[in-house]
Formats: structure tokens, sequence, C-alpha cells
């Protein structure tokens, strides 16, 4: 039996289904978010409270993923914003948002194979 076959095939527990949706809403709010803004804000919020609740679990890094993603995001789109003055920002506020669409996506393909984010 395949890994991916035994990820899904364990029963999880009422906390870690609970973690996983939490973690599912997060990611969903920081999808809708790179088309609004607003909601990559909200999804990062929503991350960072319920990051307590998965301590332990087998996806409390995607919690951290979730974090990183939005504060190295930030980071960079102000550092992009401001560069733009000098045309170097566009190109960096492209990169920023594919390399923010890989860790979004690659958490979500993961999260739904009951995987952690970094394993």
């Amino acid at each position: 039996m395949s890994e991916q076959q035994q990820a899904l095939d364990v029963p999880m527990s009422a906390h870690d289904d609970s973690v996983k949706t939490h973690a599912l809403i997060a990611y969903a709010l920081m999808v809708l978010g790179l088309f609004t803004g607003l909601f990559w804000l909200i999804g990062a919020i929503w991350a960072m409270v319920k990051k307590g609740d998965a301590a332990g679990s087998l996806f409390e890094d995607h919690y951290s993923n979730i974090s990183k993603t939005f504060w190295w995001g930030l980071g960079l789109s102000i550092v992009g914003g401001l560069l733009t003055f000098v045309v170097i920002g566009y190109p960096l506020l492209v990169a920023v948002w594919i390399w923010s669409i890989y860790r979004i996506v690659k958490g979500l393909a993961r999260l739904t194979s009951n995987k952690a984010y970094a394993g």
C-alpha cells in the first residue's frame, strides 16, 4: 500500500478533523486573498488564531506555512511596491504572487491528502 493510501485510510480523531478543517478555511481565505487582498489578511489571522489548537497534530506545520507565506509575501510585496519606481518592483511582485500560489497549492494538496506540509 502506498504512503498516500495509508494516510487516507487512517481514521482521524475529531480534534485532527477540526484542525484540518480550520487549516482548509485558512487556505481558502488565502486563495481568495490572492485576488482581493483583504481575505489574504483574514486567512493569515485565522491561521494565527487557530495555530494553538493544532499543536502536536499532523497538520500543525500547515499553520506555520500559512503564517510564513503571509509575512514573507507582505514584506516582499512592500519592497516590490517601493521598487516599482525603478521598474524592478514589478517582476518582484509577480514573483511573490507566483511563490505564494505555489505554497498555497502545495499546502492544499498535502492537507487534503492528510499529510504534513513539510513531509
